[in-house]
């Protein structure tokens, strides 16, 4: 009998038959490949684990200092909000997906002279730009206009009426204790008017102060100014120009004065105001109305 023994690493293989010998080697290498490969997938997953703790860290100080951001941005809205409601009397608010920035005219209208010290009132240097800002404004839908006035400079209140109906955001005013004399067409320059019931406007000729010089050219003067104010009342809402002159020529109403005090019933009567209502008909009335400008302006993109 033959007999064949091999050496390999201190195993040795014995075979009887030298033809069929059988040569196995153990499988060292491939066992090693194997080791090597699943130490480097361990390795791979580590770092993975590194990477992907990393990129969670990461996200998570981002999301803080998001947040963080977030906090300082509402917080200085909310400075400047609360600094426009001191120094101008406007808020702008958001709800129901409509922004609304909301001004208040209330004692007199002060324009090209300043009013005694002691007295309440809203200056038009300061309303022009909050209006135009308002008009120019990407995130404002409309503009509430609250009122209680007495009344004050002419041109200067046709001046802030003219500017109100001229934006093309919708614009609603509501009347809250009184909207006298020049308050009138500030009142009626809105696209929508609301009135509260205890509310009054005092209708009456156009009043002159300082030096009046006794010619004709003065009452000239004043029948011209009279006309311009009459005109965009009567052109801004339903009353006609005959009615309007007549209430205002009234001498039997005002003892020391000629003129009439309309309630707010009286005002919706003679159609110089559209509604009565408070400030949640007037909210709900602007968000209607900024609604639907929004659909129309949506089916003219269609179109």
């Amino acid at each position: 009998m033959n007999i064949f023994a091999l050496f390999y690493n201190t195993k040795i293989i014995i075979t009887p038959y030298a033809e069929n010998v059988n040569i196995k080697l153990p499988k060292t290498k491939g066992r090693r490949e194997m080791t090597a490969k699943k130490q480097n997938k361990e390795k791979n997953e580590d770092i993975n684990e590194d990477i992907n703790e990393d990129i969670n860290e990461d996200k998570k100080n981002e999301k803080k200092e998001e947040e963080q951001a977030n906090i300082e941005r509402l917080e200085r809205e909310e400075s400047l909000r609360l600094e426009n409601i001191k120094n101008n009397g406007s808020v702008i608010t958001d709800k129901s997906d409509v922004t609304i920035h909301t001004l208040t005219i209330i004692g007199q209208i002060e324009g090209h002279y300043i009013l005694p010290e002691g007295q309440k009132s809203t200056k038009y240097e300061h309303l022009i730009p909050i209006l135009v800002a308002s008009e120019e404004s990407t995130t404002i839908d409309g503009v509430l206009i609250i009122l209680n006035t007495v009344g004050g400079d002419v041109e200067a209140g046709l001046a802030l009426a003219e500017m109100i109906s001229s934006m093309s955001k919708p614009t609603v005013s509501l009347i809250l204790g009184g909207g006298h004399s020049i308050g009138v067409p500030l009142a009626v320059a809105a696209n929508r008017s609301f009135i509260v019931p205890s509310a009054t406007m005092t209708l009456h000729p156009v009043r002159l102060n300082g030096l009046v010089i006794g010619a004709p050219q003065t009452f000239y003067f004043f029948n011209r100014m009279q006309d311009r104010i009459i005109n965009f009342i009567t052109s801004h809402s339903g009353i006609t120009e005959q009615r309007l002159h007549e209430l205002i020529m009234n001498t039997d109403e005002i003892a020391t004065d000629m003129g009439s005090v309309l309630n707010g019933e009286e005002a919706v009567e003679e159609k110089l105001i559209n509604q009565v209502g408070g400030l949640t008909d007037a909210l709900d009335c602007l968000r209607s109305m900024v609604r639907e400008k929004r659909e129309e302006k949506h089916e003219q993109q269609i179109k």
